[in-house]
């Protein structure tokens, strides 16, 4: 790809409607709210709405990385820009593959570099973010970059093989791979069976598989783990028009994202989804001292939690566990309530049982939970 320079600029946005649009709140409010600066160290977090539109004077960061601009852990990479809360961020990220996957000719193991999984944009340094805040990142624009997407079977990788936690005696399946040409529209992806016999198309729902910062106590993870510090959690409600509220871990949040999905079955059982390159604009706002402790993904209708654990019913645990905490301070109920309630009305799918934690996503319609 052509090298383009980050340029720093001030631009008019027009995007009503488009975030999450909060009421002034007491303390059951429906989220924290984002600061545009950091606070003083003796001054009180004073909730304000989130805003309908991205300000016309909000600082732009324009950057497409070049590939060895790209970092393939979260923590242990320094970042590649600083900025301001308030600021939005236009840029690019690569696929899954590292770029090197092409066609169904093309082979992971044999066209990738070892540890290039999942290579991320950034990391971003967000200016006055500390241990204890949170970060919110309104997704504007998560678009695919290519006209083909590509998927693949590793052996030993998937819902319905054996891993090096799950043995198994037999032979794997031969590692396989697919690609996917996008209609003209953008809409759809169409692939065809390995002898050419059959063809299927499925509809394209952009998201980023890979949203995260860095981990806690200077821990240094892989880009194919998921966890409380976000990362692979190939959630498809990371996409156009949610907000995702991370927690800051290190001092500047050091936040990143990469792994575009142009689609994805629920569980991602063979271990990829469509994976493509996207084109990514977002807007980061920061919370101070409102820690997040699991990822939480809202819009105007709904909130989401994305637990992460093995075994499987540990990652709704964990999804669970928030969710009630966030129904009990909102509707100021008491825990066991919020936990009935929580148990009639939320929904779980099975984000993906393949990465080395499993993700379980649990989410709740919010005109559903009574105003304390």
């Amino acid at each position: 790809m052509r090298r383009r320079r980050a340029f720093l600029t001030r631009v008019p946005i027009g995007l009503a409607g488009l975030l999450t649009a909060c009421r002034g709140r007491g303390a059951g409010s429906e989220s924290p709210a984002p600061a545009a600066a950091a606070s003083p160290p003796n001054a009180r977090s004073r909730p304000t709405p989130l805003l309908r539109d991205v300000p016309a004077n909000a600082p732009t960061l324009s950057w497409i990385p070049e590939h060895r601009d790209l970092v393939y852990t979260f923590g242990g990479a320094p970042a590649k820009h600083h900025i301001a809360p308030g600021t939005r961020i236009v840029s690019w990220s690569e696929d899954c593959f590292d770029g090197a996957v092409k066609t169904a000719t093309d082979l992971p193991s044999r066209v990738m570099p070892p540890g290039h999984d999942n290579p991320q944009t950034g990391p971003f340094h967000v200016d006055g973010a500390e241990p204890g805040d949170t970060i919110a990142v309104h997704l504007l624009k998560v678009e695919p970059a290519r006209d083909y997407g590509v998927s693949s079977f590793a052996p030993g990788f998937g819902a319905l093989v054996g891993t090096d936690r799950t043995a198994m005696l037999g032979a794997d399946l031969p590692e396989t791979s697919w690609r996917y040409d996008l209609n003209a529209a953008r809409t759809t992806a169409r692939a065809a069976s390995r002898d050419g016999a059959h063809a299927w198309q499925v509809p394209l729902s952009p998201f980023l598989g890979c949203l995260g910062v860095a981990p806690a106590a200077a821990e240094v993870r892989s880009t194919i783990v998921p966890g409380p510090f976000g990362g692979n959690m190939d959630c498809p409600e990371v996409r156009a028009g949610n907000t995702i509220f991370l927690g800051v871990n290190v001092p500047g949040a050091l936040l990143s994202f990469g792994d575009g999905h142009y689609a994805m079955g629920e569980g991602e059982i063979m271990g990829a989804a469509i994976e493509g390159a996207m084109n990514v604009e977002l807007f980061v706002e920061l919370v101070k001292r409102q820690p997040t402790p699991v990822p939480r993904i809202e819009n105007a209708d709904e909130v989401m939690f994305v637990g992460s654990g093995r075994p499987l019913e540990d990652a709704a645990r964990v999804a669970f566990k928030a969710m009630v905490a966030w129904v009990r301070e909102r509707a100021r109920m008491t825990e066991l309530d919020a936990y009935q309630l929580v148990s009639q009305l939320s929904r779980a799918p099975i984000v993906q049982l393949v990465d080395p934690e499993y993700t379980v996503m649990v989410k709740l319609e919010k005109a559903r939970v009574p105003r304390g």
